[in-house]
């Protein structure tokens, strides 16, 4: 993330407090970053046919929108929120077409680094977004890991940054929350 996280959280904390005028900046300031996000995560899941970087980004900060401000403790709350949003615009996206087929074939994206894709075939984000559900029961930080990695396509460095945590940390939460789901997705297959 390229910007500043001091004037980031300095931000949020003025539009917590009801100032108005931080939002327009906010946005500013963020607004690369999101694209950024947005356009790795549609290029993940190949949903750019039909939902643009610039529609997924607008999405998310109409969600924002609707929050009034609320509680923004940390730029990693935001960013947090930000991944959570597009998980659930991405999901929204996915029953819609999934309907409009009639219950056919789920839509099906890989999960980054081959780990549940390649010689395993692709996954679905209907299914992922499910065994995220039954990981945060298990684990909530594996959880936000992967709806960070997965959903918002961040780096494990941005991730880490987020979580104001350590790579290394980030990288074996990656690794655990990765055989869980293949386990997971495996098993929702097999059932």
């Amino acid at each position: 993330m390229s910007t500043d996280p001091g004037e980031i959280t300095a931000l949020l904390s003025r539009w917590s407090s009801g100032d108005a005028e931080a939002f327009p900046r906010l946005v500013a300031l963020a607004y690369d970053d999101l694209r950024a996000i947005a356009h790795r995560r549609l290029l993940a899941t190949g949903r750019g046919e039909t939902l643009s970087t610039t529609a997924l980004v607008h999405e998310v900060f109409l969600r924002l929108v609707g929050r009034e401000g609320g509680e923004w403790p940390s730029r990693a709350h935001f960013y947090a929120f930000a991944s959570r949003a597009m998980r659930h615009i991405l999901v929204d996206q996915a029953r819609r077409a999934r309907a409009e087929r009639r219950g056919g074939d789920r839509i099906r994206i890989p999960l980054e680094e081959r780990v549940l894709s390649g010689a395993d075939g692709p996954t679905d984000v209907l299914g992922v977004d499910e065994a995220v559900d039954r990981l945060a029961e298990r684990n909530t930080r594996m959880a936000q890991v992967v709806e960070l990695r997965f959903f918002g396509g961040l780096t494990v460095q941005e991730v880490a940054q987020v979580l104001a945590t350590s790579v290394r940390t980030v990288e074996r939460e990656w690794t655990r929350a990765k055989v869980y789901l293949l386990e997971s997705l495996e098993g929702a297959a097999d059932g």
